[in-house]
């Protein structure tokens, strides 16, 4: 059985599905859309693409064509998932669903009401350290879970023009730390209190937004997390995280070139985390697209689905409200199943 499929928008992201893709037996990439083509005739070639096309809607009415990837701004996701859920589609669409919960929430009725799949590219989730965590977690391992502390931290900040269409830190960059924090956890979040500051780049003030920041939350089970970001850290992509419970704690580190540790009379020296997120993530953006592949072929649930698209936008805008208040932001208890 082969699941052919299309991805809308070739950016760095889009172009790295179609290299995980090309080499899962069961996928057919037939086509792929872009608003500018010329730059990519020669990689299309390269990768046997079949349509490469500037109108997307040319791979929503392929009736060949049963996924698609949703790799384009931010600011387009919504509508481009309610016209794939009418075209009947499965949907893969990268993270966030929209800036706007009214939009996520009339997508995600389109889905449901198509009978679609659709999975969140939260590709975290599918690092193999941190699911074990989870499944540690879920197993018992360290008992009730008490303090839940995530750090993340970019090596060098992007341009004050991203900065600008990016939604800001919470949408942007924290709302993988915001998936995390559930998905690890097992638990909603119930409050959200966040602080921030431009220590970076002033550059980053002058578009609107924070650089650096603390977010603490209170989740459903009683349990407490830490989430700390920052825009730059010279030594390279920071991405740790511990669980502590009444049983005990575990921990995830920093992936590295290698794990080699010298001792001298003199230091102590390891090698620095690997520099970029392409570098950290690369069996995780493997495993999520592969997860996605079965799901649709094999009619199974998708691994991140929709619901946990908006749950991680509603804590980044309770996190940007709080910031903007200075106090605490409850958030509503969703039931997953009464609408979505």
């Amino acid at each position: 059985m082969t699941l052919t499929v299309g991805i809308i928008g070739a950016g760095r992201i889009g172009r790295l599905h179609v290299d995980n893709l090309k080499v899962i037996q069961q996928i057919r990439i037939k086509s792929v859309s872009d608003v500018a083509i010329e730059h990519l005739e020669e990689w299309a070639i390269e990768k046997r693409i079949e349509v490469l096309t500037t109108d997307y809607l040319e791979l929503l009415s392929d009736p060949e064509i049963q996924a698609v990837f949703i790799c384009s701004p931010t600011n387009t996701h919504a509508n481009i998932i309610k016209e794939a859920a009418e075209a009947g589609k499965h949907i893969f669409c990268e993270k966030p669903i929209s800036f706007s919960l009214e939009d996520t929430e009339e997508a995600l009725t389109a889905v449901k009401s198509a009978g679609v799949k659709l999975q969140v590219g939260f590709n975290r989730r599918f690092d193999p350290n941190f699911r074990k965590i989870r499944n540690l977690v879920q197993e018992g391992e360290i008992g009730i879970p008490h303090i839940l502390r995530i750090t993340s931290r970019d090596p060098q900040p992007p341009s004050a023009d991203y900065i600008k269409s990016s939604g800001g830190l919470f949408m942007d960059m924290t709302i993988h730390d915001f998936d995390m924090a559930r998905y690890v956890m097992g638990s909603e979040v119930v409050e959200v209190f966040a602080n921030g500051a431009v220590l970076v780049d002033p550059a980053i003030e002058e578009a609107g937004d924070i650089d650096t920041a603390i977010i603490t939350l209170k989740f459903a089970n009683g349990a407490l997390g830490i989430i700390d970001n920052s825009r730059r850290a010279v030594y390279g992509y920071d991405q740790r995280l511990e669980i502590f419970g009444d049983k005990g704690t575990a921990q995830v580190d920093n992936n590295r070139a290698t794990t080699v540790e010298v001792s001298t009379n003199d230091h102590v020296k390891k090698e620095k985390p690997l520099y970029f997120f392409l570098e950290r993530y690369t069996q995780a953006y493997k495993d999520e697209v592969t997860e996605f592949a079965s799901a649709c072929l094999e009619n199974l649930e998708v691994s991140c689905s929709g619901f946990d698209g908006i749950q991680a936008e509603r804590i980044a805008k309770a996190a940007k409200q709080s910031l903007e208040t200075g106090i605490p932001v409850q958030l509503k208890q969703t039931d997953q199943t009464a609408t979505y």
